[in-house]
């Protein structure tokens, strides 16, 4: 967001950035119309099996109908897999434990305590977050199911009733994506991916000719560059298309983010712009025009490259960043043995849940995360105990669902959740018991209200991850209102309570989480992203074996963290923007940089791993004995270099240096190319080596030097 704020336009409103952000959240972009469609009629189906047959937990069945849609159809299954087994895992542990705490209210506390511990916990120290919080989530519910003073078979009925109805939402919408995927037609990874290409290549085609941009053009791109690409990565899975397929789409889906957010900015620094900058405009085009035609037909890219380093651009510096992110791009596309997925599986890469890792399951961290989860979840389960007010037991879904492990991000998803409330409690959902509820006398009339109200929700769960949480509880607010019970709901007091219950769980958030063991972002995203560094220098210094597949089972294991830790900076540079403080200033200007260079070491990440394969002596990757020694040197040296600007992002130590220059380890391993050819190494083989190397060395050294002279 920080690179975009640039291109809202100047305003003496109050606010009026924030006008321009919503909207271009909200506007539509392909496919969008389509998904939302499919989350109302799941959403809606729910709603009116459980009215018709007056089913318990409607509410929190339409929620997850709703919600549970993906963009792509394996998206879904997995969400619903992790729905299903963290769901049923959550009723076989409460059923077990609470045959044995029902009769004794300090035992039941204790137990109670003690699930909460465990949740949290997991939630930190276990890989399968996504199952781990459906188990979370199911308990939490579940919670004041057993302070009610009913049966205990009433109370076990009340339990299988809540995993049933969640399971049977869930699975609706799944059949529902499946139907869809049946008649769509089109490619739903490369056809956003090629739109974005046509709106840059539209804008740079304007200036090429010497005119402006449309005004339509520049609100389209400004609209994408708003949007990101969060959907896109989402539709990237391993286990389905081939672990390098997905990390080579992911840089690509990285630079081409890059491109649409330099291109938003374009138009409010472009100058005046000479013939020749035009015809070198005009020359970028048709690389952004040829990456679109070879995305599209799944081919390599046969153009000819630019070699050496790319001139600049003296009076446009920004068109010198886009040039910059076309050619890399390229160089990603040209790195691939094809664009069609064709990647033997990695070792364990099945496509399951992340293996549990012992050495890392008892860390201080996790055990610090659990212990404030819990302090904060007991109290808000105290405070309604003690009021005997069971209706704001929100307030400890309020703490499960927003502690995350740094204050912006908690900050983030609290500002959101409490919006929500707002607006889908007070103004939709008081709004239609005052002026439109009185008047419907029907199921048909409710179902169309609660169409309308489910569509506006799902239009704004669509946007980006930094607005998509605010329709969650849109959504939901409006359905505890009217779902809760088997008529029309006429009682205000039922938005009331989830509001007030909301504003005691944030409280009781702000007293525990930000003030105790608090891990602010902007730390966690220095140190990831230096984590990042240490883990490309380790795939620079790759294969330490001589045995190809141990190799391999390194090589995919450092591919998965460092694909992990590049999720996290992400995540962790949006939160930045919710914290406040002395070093809020130093923490933005890391933010804006490590935004900046995320989509190139994504691209680094990519070209590390095809000339890994030279390291490797894969068949068909063969190097000379000398020039695979120049290779080795060469890598070293880089990897130190990662190192080094890993120390000092993290320790802010001063830049070494060990006398030694890249550029000319670089050379000499090019002119050890040169003696090789065309005997020992062919021509094409040769060519293609020193293109990837030449590339790695350019960003390799760019950034160095950039965190060297401070960031």
């Amino acid at each position: 967001m920080g690179s975009i704020a640039q291109s809202f336009p100047a305003s003496n409103r109050p606010l009026a950035w924030l006008w321009e952000w919503l909207r271009d959240e909200l506007a539509p972009y392909p496919g969008r119309a389509l998904l939302v469609a499919r989350m109302v009629t799941a959403a809606t189906l729910v709603m009116i099996i459980s009215m018709t047959f007056r089913l318990p937990y409607g509410a929190y069945a339409a929620l997850y109908a709703l919600n549970v849609s993906r963009d792509s159809l394996e998206g879904t299954r997995r969400a619903v897999q992790s729905i299903v087994v963290g769901f049923v895992l959550a009723g076989a542990y409460i059923l077990t434990d609470a045959m044995l705490v029902l009769g004794d209210p300090l035992l039941r506390f204790l137990w109670i305590t003690a699930s909460l511990f465990v949740i949290f916990y997991g939630i930190s120290a276990t890989g399968n977050f996504a199952a781990w919080t459906r188990f979370g989530y199911m308990a939490v519910i579940t919670i004041s199911l057993w302070d009610r003073h009913i049966g205990a078979q009433a109370k076990v009925n009340g339990l299988l009733w809540a995993i049933w109805m969640l399971t049977m939402a869930s699975v609706i919408a799944f059949l529902l994506e499946i139907l869809y995927a049946a008649l769509r037609r089109g490619d739903e990874l490369i056809d956003p991916i090629a739109e974005r290409l046509a709106c840059v290549e539209e804008l740079l085609r304007s200036y090429a000719s010497g005119r402006p941009a449309a005004a339509a053009t520049d609100s389209r791109i400004t609209r994408l560059a708003m949007l990101g690409t969060s959907r896109l990565r989402g539709l990237l899975n391993p286990s389905m298309n081939g672990a390098e397929y997905a990390q080579e789409m992911g840089a690509v889906v990285a630079m081409v983010g890059r491109l649409v957010d330099l291109a938003a900015n374009l138009p409010r620094f472009a100058g005046h712009i000479s013939e020749a900058d035009r015809d070198r405009i005009g020359k970028v085009a048709d690389w952004v025009a040829q990456i679109r035609h070879d995305l599209r037909n799944r081919s390599i890219p046969r153009g000819a490259k630019p070699t050496g380093e790319i001139e600049p651009w003296p009076d446009l510096p920004l068109l010198g960043e886009i040039e910059k992110a076309a050619l890399l791009t390229r160089e990603v596309l040209s790195g691939s043995q094809s664009l069609t997925i064709d990647d033997p599986a990695a070792p364990g890469d099945g496509g399951g849940p992340p293996a549990l890792k012992l050495n890392t399951l008892f860390k201080s961290e996790h055990l610090k995360f659990g212990l404030k989860g819990c302090l904060a979840a007991s109290l808000s389960y105290i405070i309604y105990s003690s009021l005997f007010w069971p209706e704001i037991s929100t307030s400890v879904t309020t703490c499960f669902l927003t502690a995350l492990t740094t204050i912006g991000a908690s900050h983030q998803k609290q500002v959101l959740r409490f919006a929500g409330a707002v607006i889908g409690g007070f103004v939709i959902g008081m709004g239609a018991q005052v002026f439109i509820l009185p008047y419907i006398d029907s199921i048909a009339g409710f179902t169309l209200l609660f169409a309308l109200v489910s569509g506006a929700a799902a239009w704004i769960v669509t946007s980006s991850p930094r607005l998509s949480y605010l329709g969650v509880q849109v959504a939901f607010a409006f359905f505890l209102i009217n779902l809760q019970e088997f008529k029309i709901q006429t009682s205000l007091a039922v938005a009331r309570d989830r509001v007030v219950g909301i504003l005691v769980g944030l409280l009781v958030m702000w007293l525990v989480f930000d003030q105790l063991w608090s891990t602010p972002s902007g730390i966690a995203m220095r140190k990831h992203f230096a984590s990042g560094l240490r883990l490309l220098a380790q795939l620079a210094s790759e294969p330490v074996s001589n045995d190809l597949r141990t190799a391999l089972e390194r090589s995919y294991s450092l591919r998965g963290e460092l694909n992990t830790q590049f999720d996290k900076v992400r995540s962790l540079a949006d939160g930045v923007l919710f914290e406040f403080g002395p070093t809020r200033q130093k923490d933005l200007e890391l933010r804006s940089f490590v935004r900046r260079r995320q989509p190139e070491l994504r691209a680094l990440f990519v070209m590390r791993i095809a000339l890994w394969k030279y390291r490797a002596q894969v068949p068909g990757f063969e190097l000379p004995e000398s020039v695979r020694l120049r290779q080795q040197e060469y890598d070293e040296h880089s990897a130190q270099m990662l190192e080094e600007m890993a120390d000092r992002i993290e320790n802010n130590t001063p830049h070494t240096s060990n006398g030694v220059d890249s550029r000319e380890l670089f050379s000499r391993t090019v002119d050890a190319v040169e003696r090789e050819q065309p005997a020992q190494l062919p021509t094409g083989r040769a060519q293609m080596f020193v293109e990837l190397l030449r590339g790695i060395d350019a960003l390799t050294t760019s950034l160095a030097s950039e965190i060297a002279s401070g960031i």
